[in-house]
Formats: structure tokens, sequence, C-alpha cells
């Protein structure tokens, strides 16, 4: 499997999908292995995917000091990969809490990005504000599915603090646009496969430096931003997306329909089209 050494001598593993002009892909979770993506719906057929195992997940090493795995230290990682393809810019794609990361990239190395694809992106590293009520609300849109009463109930007890396994299987389909054989699937192997070590200090105050240095940062990034979310996502909803598009001078928004946290999977030939149109753009 290709690896490379990141800035502090540690061993990151990469697995390589597709064929085509690259796309480093980092994935969420935060702190998930990235064979979750697997190739993104088909987007294989159109670039070949550079999937990151974050430090501590995967095929990754896991490193010495746990301060690395902060956010604001995860961009270094990510540059190093760039440097060690050998590429002067690099096209690059997140999902979930990953939507950090390539904000805080994107901020601090803004020459390096050509252009730049959020998928439902973690808003950490920004100040915009989410509230619980909106969270909810965007959940109860979904009511009229057969399994809401459950779902709803096990979301209820997470957000109480009452984080076992069963309530969050239980509350997965909130998650998706369809709750499908796939969708169980990755639910499913979710356990198996994120650092809940490396959660906590990502979560930790600090970890995503000044929000206001990385907009100001960000006034001088000129690459194309797509970010695309799902219309049944309940966070971030269309809403938040819409504010976190300001940050991007040249940024353009998608909604998918009927999809939620993880499109690829809700509808994989919309999704597939969408992004390698955005990549393929002139």
């Amino acid at each position: 499997m290709p690896h490379f050494s990141s800035y502090d001598g540690i061993r990151l593993t990469y697995h390589e999908k597709g064929t085509g002009d690259p796309l480093i892909c980092v994935p969420g979770g935060p702190f998930r292995a990235s064979a979750y993506l697997g190739d993104l719906g088909g987007l294989g057929a159109h670039r070949r995917l550079i999937l990151l195992d974050n430090r501590g997940t995967g095929e990754s090493d896991a490193p010495a000091d746990p301060d690395t795995y902060r956010c604001v230290k995860l961009i270094e990682d990510v540059e190093v990969l760039r440097a060690h393809l050998g590429l002067e810019k690099i096209d690059l794609l997140s999902h979930s809490a990953a939507g950090a990361v390539l904000t805080m990239y994107a901020a601090h190395y803004p020459q390096r990005v050509a252009r730049m694809v959020m998928v439902c992106p973690g808003w950490r590293a920004t100040d915009l504000e989410f509230t619980s009520e909106e969270w909810f609300a965007a959940m109860r849109r979904r009511a009229g599915e057969p399994w809401f009463a459950d779902a709803f109930a096990a979301m209820t007890r997470l957000d109480m603090g009452e984080l076992t396994e069963e309530n969050r299987v239980a509350a997965a389909p909130l998650f998706f646009g369809r709750w499908t054989d796939g969708a169980r699937e990755m639910t499913e192997s979710e356990a198996s496969q994120i650092n809940q070590e490396a959660i906590a200090v990502f979560r930790e105050a600090g970890s995503f430096g000044d929000p206001a240095e990385t907009r100001k940062r960000l006034t001088s990034l000129t690459a194309p931003v797509l970010l695309l979310g799902g219309d049944l996502d309940p966070a971030p909803t269309p809403r938040l997306l819409r504010e976190y598009l300001n940050w991007f001078p040249n940024g353009r928004l998608v909604i998918q329909p009927e999809a939620g946290h993880s499109p690829w999977t809700d509808d994989p030939e919309v999704f597939v089209t969408t992004v390698a149109g955005f990549l393929d753009a002139g």
C-alpha cells in the first residue's frame, strides 16, 4: 500500500482507486478510516482517488504525540502528501468533519489548491452558529418515514449522553436519504474504523485556530470551491451551507435532492455527475 512520511516522521497510508487526474480525498468521522468512502459512488471512473487514512486510522500509524490529532496539525499531513505526489497544485475532496481540515488547508495554502469539493462539510473551523433547535427541526422533517420514531428516540438518547453503539446504529437512518443495504453496511462498519481518542483531541478548544484569521486568509483563495450538501442532512443543513459559502470568494453551492449526509450512497449518479462536472470545468 502506498505510504509517505509526514512532517513528524509518522508513516501515513493512502489508497488509490480509479484512473485520471489525482483527487486527494480526506475522510470525515472525524477520524474514520477512508474505507467507508469506497470509490465515492463511481467517481473513480473520472478521477484517480487518493484516499488518505488520517493518522491513527486505517493503515496509517498512530502518532506518539496525541496533540497532532488537532485540525490545525492535520492540514500539514495534506501538504506533505501533496509534495509526496509531486504536484504543484491539487484537487481536493473532503467529507463531513474533514471540511474543517480543507477549510484551514485552503486558508494556509491557497496557492496549492486547484479545485476543492467539500461534501456535507463540518463547520468547526468557522464561527457559524448552528443550534440544537435547527438540528432537531431538520430531523423531524423525516417524521413520515417508517423508522422515524425509533431513530429519533435513539438520537434523543444520544443527545442526552447515552453514547451506546445500539443508539448510534438505531439513529443512523436520520443521516441517509434512503435507508438501504449500503447505508446499513456503512453504519455497521463505523465502529471498527474510527479512532475515539483522536476524536476527543480533534474537538478540543484550540484545535481549529482562529476563525476570524481563517476567514481573512481565505480572501486570497482564488480556486473554485464546491459545497455539496444533502437536502435531508440534519447537519449541515442547506441554511448553514448558504452561510458557509460566504467564506469562499469563488464558491458554489449544490444541494443534492433526497440525499442525506453521504450523498454518494443515496444517488451515486447525481453525485458523480455533479462532482465530476465541477472538477472538469474549465
